[in-house]
Formats: structure tokens, C-alpha cells, sequence
């Protein structure tokens, strides 16, 4: 796992390098938060862990339909002036919900460098010109927030599998001790 994160940040850090312009930082920060988002579902679906899938889910759709609320009624126009819908940032808000939920669930070695990658998200929008700092920062808080309130510590001991036939669903639980 730590190997993967060190090939990732070898991508972001060659990515940077050649980041001069807002077209690229506009495409990292693309690349960056769908990536992390991607990895915060992707990686407990990997293991088995629909627990932590849908806790994933939560946590990034929370933070996502937050951020959209925030869009639609805060009139905050964008520093490119394309429209009014800068305050929060819905790229950062992602980002940090999936770091979020990678650090709690998965610990500080998979947490770290998904906190590093949701920052340069929130770098990227300001730099392509897409957010202000404040739109980046309240991204952020949102994503922290949904990551916390959504999101528990791994436990391997318990597994919560969800069920659905043509006449019912539910939720099988297995406890190990």
C-alpha cells in the first residue's frame, strides 16, 4: 500500500513540476479529487469492506450535496468571472471527505498521503483560478466534517453485509471475538 502512495505522489510531484498554467492545475485538481474519491470507494470494496464503501459514500455525497446547497444559494462569483458559483469548493469538499475516510478507516499511512493530495486539490482550484482560499477552506472543513461524522474506525471483527432479494433487503452483521 505504502509503495502505491509513493507511485502516486512521484505522478503528483512530476504533475506539478510541469503545472504552470491554470489548464493544468485546473486538470490536476480534476485528476486529484476524482482520483481520491475513487480510492476512498474503491479501496474498501477491494478488501471486502462494504461497510466502509458505503460509509465512503456517505461521507463524499454528504460533503458533495453540501457544497451544491452552498453553490446555489451563496452568490460568490468565481476569480475567472465564468459564473457565481464559487463558495465552497465541491473539488476540495471530495477530496477531503475521501481523505477523511481513508485516514479513520484505513490509518495515518494510507490517511497522510490522501491528506497531501486533498490539499493539492484545494492548491490547484485557486491556482487555475476556479476558487478563492475561502472557498477552498470551507471545501475542506465540509469534507473533514462528513469524513468524521460518517466514517468509523475500521474493526475487523465486525462485518455488516447488505442483503436484497425480489422480497425483502436488510443488513446481515457477523461479529468474531
Amino acid at each position: 500500500m505504502q509503495r502505491f502512495f509513493l507511485l502516486i505522489l512521484s505522478c503528483v510531484i512530476s504533475t506539478l513540476v510541469s503545472a504552470s498554467n491554470k489548464d493544468n492545475w485546473d486538470l490536476f485538481s480534476d485528476i486529484g479529487a476524482y482520483g481520491l474519491v475513487g480510492l476512498a470507494a474503491g479501496l474498501p470494496a477491494y478488501r471486502d469492506d462494504w461497510e466502509g464503501v458505503w460509509q465512503a459514500g456517505l461521507s463524499i455525497g454528504s460533503a458533495s450535496a453540501i457544497g451544491l446547497v452552498g453553490k446555489h444559494t451563496i452568490d460568490a462569483p468565481r476569480p475567472d468571472g465564468s459564473d457565481h458559483k464559487s463558495f465552497p469548493s465541491n473539488h476540495t469538499a471530495n477530496a477531503f471527505a475521501s481523505a477523511t475516510t481513508l485516514h479513520i478507516r484505513h490509518g495515518w499511512q494510507v490517511g497522510l498521503p490522501a491528506y497531501g493530495i486533498a490539499t493539492l486539490v484545494g492548491v490547484g482550484r485557486v491556482q487555475a483560478d476556479k476558487h478563492y482560499w475561502r472557498d477552498v477552506a470551507a471545501g475542506a472543513a465540509i469534507g473533514v466534517f462528513t469524513g468524521w461524522i460518517f466514517t468509523d474506525k475500521l474493526d475487523p471483527n465486525v462485518q455488516l453485509l447488505p442483503w436484497a432479494t425480489s422480497q425483502g433487503a436488510g443488513i446481515s452483521m457477523t461479529y468474531v471475538w
